[in-house]
């Protein structure tokens, strides 16, 4: 029968770049273990040097016989051992342009130029750097995903990187496209699960819708593989941001960053949750591995900058930023960052322009009417203006279900209405409004002591 097949039987790889992306390694490290381990690499004749070709099932048996014994690849300190950015042979159209690489890659100078995407091109068959042959062949005998849906993944991810609201519906049919060829496919489920983390901030869905779904998608993940890094950080990341339980929340992010420490996502979104628990320190550390990692990625130098920022680290933080969205102005996550930081040094009229790009950007309706109100109050009359248009629709828009009720206590903070800013505060905390995780206070009502004793709460609930 054709499910007893193997999908990896000979699977052809025909260059140096797709035999490195298939170990997740630079060319120099695989062409290095074919002249000492062995590594099973064919060669095209009268085509020089160069050209040549490997089987997939031969490189899987390579690894779980003397490849594996092989310190070059288990340990993760091999100076000559370099991680590769992964590309997709197969889907050329999807390939990053260079140049914008190269852009971003400069904006903090780095030793490390190579970076890791947490996916292989033959799931459950090659791992990325372990802690000891144990674990390489246990990931041998997980569950290997056919190839129709192993393309449909990968196609899925590179949407899903894209982080726009058009991408990600994009990568949701692709991922689902790919649980419907390979229900048991755990990477497609964690796929899924990661669109709808991020839908409730670059698209239009609420997170109400969002999250729940993530974390069923997450939750399935698990079950299908246990060992899986990328499927305990995709719960992780709803169970702190949606479900508030913040201890089991970390729990999984350390377990993820066990099974995996060069999983890229794991140090990126476990700098989030911890930037959320004001531990500005760690997720700084936690930021900068990330970056190491994959040093080209516009998301994890925007949340760097927004946390170099919110550590005190001002200059850098808007430098960084600043930096970033000359660069790839496309990105909207950084006119979001620069939009608050311009409203905290009272620039306002900067900080109206990146929230109504912010809001073009993620086709977000809402944002539209609330940058127009914005700004039509502040030529009319200044902040005080600003504040009063802003009001009339956050409060129509959190009456009907929508919108921050946390946004709009600020706003009635603002402008002096302390008992209506302290009642929404409690309609944000009754709908687990990820804004009262984001560890920044309102600040006017620092000194107020109700206000101080509702944040104790808060924070005694994450610590349940």
């Amino acid at each position: 029968m054709s499910a007893s097949v193997d999908p990896l039987t000979h699977k052809r790889l025909d260059s140096w770049k797709e035999i490195a992306a298939f170990f997740a390694r630079a060319e120099r490290t695989v062409k290095r273990w074919e002249i000492e381990r062995g590594l099973p690499v064919h060669r095209l004749p009268g085509k020089g040097r160069s050209a040549v070709f490997a089987y997939c099932d031969e490189l899987a048996e390579w690894l779980k016989g003397e490849g594996a014994e092989s310190e070059g690849y288990v340990s993760s300190s091999d100076p000559n051992d370099e991680r590769t950015e992964f590309e997709t042979p197969k889907i050329e159209s999807f390939a990053r342009p260079l140049a914008l690489r190269s852009a971003i890659r400069n904006l903090i100078p780095s030793r490390i130029t190579a970076s890791l995407l947490s996916l292989s091109l033959a799931a459950g068959v090659m791992v990325f750097a372990g802690s000891n042959r144990q674990h390489i062949k246990a990931s041998v005998n997980r569950h290997v995903p056919n190839e129709e849906a192993q393309d449909l993944y990968l196609k899925g991810r590179y949407f899903w990187n894209r982080r726009t609201p058009d991408d990600l519906n994009k990568a949701v049919d692709y991922f689902t496209q790919a649980i419907v060829k390979d229900p048991n496919d755990a990477q497609a489920y964690v796929g899924l699960a990661d669109c709808y983390n991020l839908l409730r901030e670059f698209g239009a869905m609420s997170p109400s819708e969002a999250y729940p779904r993530a974390l069923s998608a997450a939750q399935r993940a698990v079950e299908l593989d246990e060992a899986s890094a990328e499927a305990h950080i995709s719960l992780a990341f709803a169970t702190y941001w949606w479900s508030w339980q913040a201890a089991t929340a970390e729990r999984e992010f350390k377990r993820g960053l066990e099974l995996n420490p060069n999983c890229v996502r794991a140090h990126h979104w476990y700098a989030t949750y911890l930037l959320g628990r004001s531990r500005f320190p760690e997720a700084l550390d936690q930021i900068e591995q990330a970056r190491k990692l994959e040093p080209s990625s516009t998301p994890i130098l925007a949340d760097k900058g927004l946390m170099l920022w919110q550590s005190g680290k001002h200059p850098e933080g808007l430098e960084l930023l600043s930096q970033l969205e000359k660069v790839e102005p496309s990105f909207s996550s950084t006119h979001d960052y620069l939009g608050r930081i311009y409203w905290e040094t009272k620039d306002y009229i900067k900080a109206l322009a990146e929230w109504r790009r912010l809001a073009e950007l993620r086709h977000d309706e809402a944002g539209l009417t609330i940058a127009s109100a914005r700004e039509k109050g502040f030529a009319a009359n200044g902040l005080t203006g600003l504040l009063q248009n802003e009001l009339l629709v956050e409060k129509d828009l959190v009456d009907h279900g929508l919108g921050s009720a946390h946004r709009l206590a600020a706003i009635y903070a603002a402008l002096g209405m302390r008992h209506e800013a302290l009642a929404y505060l409690q309609i944000s905390l009754d709908r687990h409004e990820e804004d009262l995780l984001v560890g920044v206070p309102i600040s006017f009502l620092e000194n107020d002591s109700e206000y101080q004793d509702f944040r104790a709460l808060v924070n005694q609930q994450l610590d349940q």
